[in-house]
């Protein structure tokens, strides 16, 4: 998946807010019956903000190590 399938309001989020919302699917998923679709909507959700933090470490850590 490349940066620019992530969507505008993901890209948005700062590292925090997206592991926020990474816990809460997860708290979701684990605690709740929900329907199949939403549960895969949900999974593809992580899966974007799982990207999203992993592209904002590799930012972060390329400015660190032009230091």
């Amino acid at each position: 998946m490349k940066n620019e399938n992530i969507p505008a309001d993901i890209k948005s989020k700062s590292l925090k807010e997206a592991k926020d919302e990474i816990d809460a699917i997860l708290s979701k998923l684990e605690n709740q019956d929900t329907d199949l679709n939403q549960s895969i909507n949900d999974y593809q959700r992580l899966i974007k903000l799982n990207k999203h933090i992993n592209e904002l470490l590799k930012k972060r850590f390329k400015e660190l190590s032009n230091k």
